[in-house]
């Protein structure tokens, strides 16, 4: 069900706060969108990027700093629905680098689950992923 203006805008910026925290690089800001659960759930890019709990979160966005020089996200097309206290988006993205003084930009699909607590929406399950190379518009699978 497509979300209201208000939760849609409310989701909207904790998609922002996790952009502005990872481009400047604040554990704190990127931390504060995330549920501290044992269990909040973010999928990765790469092969071994599956990471459980916000320690595993935290790791990753160090990881992901430690290997370039600068590095940022951009939202394009996004669709936000919700029920009751869930909500979940999915955004057509960017991912803005400079690593090993090459900038380069990958496209990027983002899924995300929020859960409503008191006021505040926190992300309960984050999956970023890379259209896959080699596949051609309109084929089904890559060649």
């Amino acid at each position: 069900m497509k979300a209201d203006a208000m939760t849609e805008a409310a989701v909207k910026a904790v998609l922002d706060k996790v952009a502005e925290g990872y481009a400047k690089r604040d554990l704190a800001l990127l931390r504060a969108a995330f549920a501290p659960d044992p269990d909040v759930v973010m999928y990765g890019t790469g092969t071994d990027e599956k990471r459980v709990g916000l320690a595993e979160i935290q790791a990753q966005a160090e990881r992901d700093w430690s290997q370039t020089e600068a590095a940022a996200v951009t939202y394009g097309w996004t669709s936000v629905s919700a029920a009751g206290s869930v909500a979940w988006a999915a955004t057509d993205a960017a991912f803005n680098l400079k690593a090993g003084g090459q900038e380069m930009t990958l496209p990027a699909r983002i899924t995300f689950v929020l859960e409503k607590r008191g006021e505040q929406w926190l992300i309960v399950q984050a999956h970023f992923s890379l259209p896959a190379a080699g596949q051609e518009e309109g084929e089904a699978f890559p060649t």
